[in-house]
């Protein structure tokens, strides 16, 4: 019991310290989680806005692809884009592996059919209720789609913030594709998970804490926005 209370204590003090091994993780964790959504959201969001308001042969497949996507294994995409950029992978000679470039690309990947998906869904139930108005005035497809991508923003926002929440949290495909490299590709989750298989619970406990609050700000702030949809 002692030692469980000393390591709480150690780890809050890291925190108050700004101990620099521990900023320089968070701060790679948020650059890798951050730039990987925004990148999901830039493609998936016009995506799932043109699967909403578009009919064509097949879209049920590709629905059920997407949904499919949605619940991947991370481990197994982080294999699969192991394959892709090693060194005899058909990418190997960007030299990305082990570098924080692959672990954005997997998160990507990884945070993409989420956002398509879920956009899709939202800006389906709002092209049920504009699409009459919208025809009406000759808006193209594509037009009704940034439209409504504008009007559903709010709504859209929380599809992002679920994005990040996925992407911050994952550890099975940044470690495959980052190696989990001290000073280099070494995340939350995956110091986390180094840190306590070596016994070293006051660094994986500071870690685990900041990451609680930062999955606690997300929710608040999803809460936050559906309040106001809802309003």
């Amino acid at each position: 019991m002692q030692d469980f209370r000393q390591s709480f204590s150690h780890a809050a003090q890291l925190i108050a310290d700004l101990d620099p091994t521990l900023i320089e993780i968070v701060l790679l964790s948020l650059k890798v989680s951050l730039t990987a959504t925004l990148l999901a959201c830039v493609i998936g969001m016009p995506l799932g806005a043109l699967l909403a308001t578009r009919r064509f042969f097949g879209k049920w497949l590709v629905s059920v692809v997407l949904n499919t996507l949605m619940g991947m294994p991370p481990v197994v995409l982080g294999l699969l884009f192991y394959m892709v950029l090693s060194a005899s992978g058909p990418l190997g000679w960007l030299q990305l592996l082990y570098t924080p470039g692959a672990m954005i690309i997997v998160q990507t990947f990884l945070v993409l059919p989420i956002v398509t998906a879920l956009t899709k869904q939202i800006i389906e139930d709002a092209w049920s209720e504009y699409q009459p108005l919208l025809q009406s005035l000759r808006v193209g497809k594509w037009g009704s789609a940034q439209t409504l991508l504008w009007d559903m923003r709010t709504s859209l926002l929380t599809v992002a913030l679920a994005g990040f929440a996925r992407a911050i949290s994952e550890v099975g495909a940044v470690i495959v594709v980052g190696g989990n490299i001290n000073h280099l590709t070494r995340v939350m989750t995956t110091a986390i998970a180094l840190e306590t298989s070596k016994g070293e619970l006051a660094l994986a406990l500071a870690l685990g804490m900041i990451l609680l609050l930062i999955a606690l700000t997300v929710n608040a702030l999803v809460f936050s926005t559906r309040q106001r949809v809802t309003v």
